[in-house]
């Protein structure tokens, strides 16, 4: 028996702005949270990252909420 693929093009997620949901593409990213130059390598903390693919709609959450 033949399975289907899954989809490694998006997540399936509920997006705020069309209200329904949407196939969103999620990626993590390293945000510097200080604004001062010195040490601000040491202040990178990794963040979720939602695009909505039906509106562009972009939500971000702090994975790491000390």
């Amino acid at each position: 028996m033949a399975t289907q693929p899954s989809d490694l093009d998006g997540v399936a997620e509920s997006c705020p702005e069309c209200t329904r949901e949407t196939t969103h593409k999620v990626r993590v990213e390293l945000r510097t949270e200080s604004s001062k130059d010195e040490n601000s390598e040491f202040s990178r903390e990794p963040y979720r990252v939602s695009t909505c693919m039906e509106c562009g709609n972009e939500t971000t959450r702090r994975m790491n909420n000390a």
